[in-house]
């Protein structure tokens, strides 16, 4: 099973963008669902999850800017970003992870965002 990534791109400071995330196959026992990302010589950190039991955690740096979204019957998630910033400017990756023991975690390909006048 493949994560697939999209809709990133470039845009303006204050700019919105959304992305996606689309399982290629059936990812049993399907449990968080949310995104990373990583800026040029920056470690990945978590931007925002869902977690398998409803609950979303967000970054400080994007609370009150960005949505995180799931179908988990479509084992899709999605990313909604309003009023970027040119600091948001970094590689996004989507991220699932399993509760079926053992855990498995998955990794979308990454989609690069900039933010830039």
């Amino acid at each position: 099973v493949q994560l697939q990534a999209s809709g990133g791109g470039l845009v303006q400071p204050g700019g919105s963008l959304r992305l996606s995330c689309a399982a290629s196959g059936i990812i049993f026992g399907l449990n968080a669902m949310g995104w990373y990302r990583q800026a040029p010589g920056k470690q990945r950190e978590l931007v925002a999850m869902f977690s398998g039991g409803g609950t979303t955690s967000y970054a400080d740096s994007v609370k009150g800017r960005f949505t995180v979204s799931r179908d988990s019957a479509q084992q899709t998630t999605t990313l909604q970003m309003n009023s970027l910033k040119p600091e948001d400017t970094a590689v996004y990756y989507c991220y699932v992870n399993t509760y079926l023991r053992p855990i498995r975690e998955y990794w979308g390909q990454g989609t690069q965002v900039t933010v830039s006048s």
